[in-house]
């Protein structure tokens, strides 16, 4: 009998790593995905705090795919490794402070030493050429193969007829002629090959859940550092970027900010690891300040707290602060003034 070959699948969650493992699958080989968790790709949780976006959908795509697909899929924590990725990136950063190129070499890398151990015989993606200006281009394809250390054991199956011919096609473990020629941004053959398949519904053909791609996010990103004096970072930091409004009024310390009552709940997980503040006399957001501030600092931080209450337009608004292991106290300030609040200091 023949030898059933074996391929691990990067499963990110999205559509084309979906069809590339279901294109192995029609032709009989054993697939199995993995996915990497970087920290900055955690699907749904915005949509869980904000109340506004609670009839949003909360999965997990990647886990998602693989139940569609019938396969096992392994989740891989890589948020210490990956931070050399992000911090010391060979090939530069994308239009934000996304490493694209560097993190698709790492993630076939990791995918290759898992496949080794393992026993599988070559690697496959959902790549496509032309779909990323960075990491998925004609010339920076065979960059990842041979950077990573994959060479010819990487298939990109819905792509493989714009490129040469890979060890598992010319041995015969795939039909070369079972795969596909994509290219470009366009979804619709993508969308098509889905509904061939029977997918009836699978995630934002042109989406994508990582957060660096993101410029306001990459720009919260940055600031967090130059506030810190150095780019150390922790899943904290990475998840509170992406919640409420972030002020800075002056470079030793900011504020963020609620928008609504999900975010405020979210944000008083965090009370005893960051002064806080909130409004008592009128209602209004909870309020993080991170930094080193001074008592100046902090009635300042209390009048952009009034200036978000309820208490908007009123002359005087009590503020109650509170520093992790002290007792907490009040101050009555007049909230912050539309003119007063300077653009510059929203991040």
């Amino acid at each position: 009998m023949t030898q059933q070959r074996k391929a691990v699948a990067l499963i990110s969650g999205g559509l084309d790593s979906l069809l590339a493992a279901k294109v192995m699958l029609e032709q009989g080989i054993h697939v199995e995905g993995i996915n990497f968790f970087t920290g900055f790709c955690v699907e749904g949780h915005t949509h869980a705090i904000r109340k506004k976006d609670k009839a949003k959908p909360k999965r997990n795509n990647a886990l998602w795919s693989a139940e569609q697909l019938g396969i096992k899929l392994h989740i891989i924590d890589i948020v210490e490794e990956y931070k050399d990725v992000l911090l010391n990136p060979k090939h530069g950063y994308g239009a934000n402070m996304n490493p694209c190129l560097d993190c698709k070499i790492f993630m076939v890398q990791k995918a290759l030493e898992w496949a080794e151990k393992k026993g599988f015989d070559f690697i496959i993606t959902g790549e496509v050429i032309g779909q990323r200006p960075m990491s998925q281009r004609k010339d920076t394809m065979p960059v990842v193969a041979r950077e990573s250390g994959a060479q010819e054991r990487l298939l990109r199956p819905l792509c493989a007829k714009n490129l040469s011919p890979t060890l598992p096609e010319r041995e015969g473990w795939v039909s070369r002629d079972s795969l596909y020629g994509f290219s470009g941004r366009n979804r619709k053959p993508q969308m098509a090959l889905a509904a061939e398949f029977g997918f009836e519904e699978y995630a934002s053909p042109a989406g994508g859940c990582c957060f660096l791609t993101d410029e306001a996010y990459s720009r919260k990103l940055v600031d967090l550092w130059q506030g810190r004096g150095n780019r150390e970072y922790e899943m904290d930091d990475i998840m509170l970027l992406k919640v409420g409004r972030h002020i800075r009024p002056a470079p030793h310390f900011k504020l963020i900010v609620s928008r609504e009552e999900g975010e405020n709940n979210f944000l008083m997980g965090y009370k005893k690891q960051f002064i806080h503040m909130y409004t008592t006399s009128h209602p209004g957001p909870m309020v993080l300040v991170d930094g080193e501030p001074a008592e100046s600092d902090l009635l300042l931080a209390a009048r952009i707290a009034a200036r978000y209450s309820k208490g908007k337009m009123a002359e005087r608004v009590t503020v109650e602060i509170h520093k992790p292991g002290e007792e907490p106290y009040s101050v009555e300030v007049e909230p912050l003034g539309p003119t007063e609040l300077k653009d510059k200091w929203m991040i």
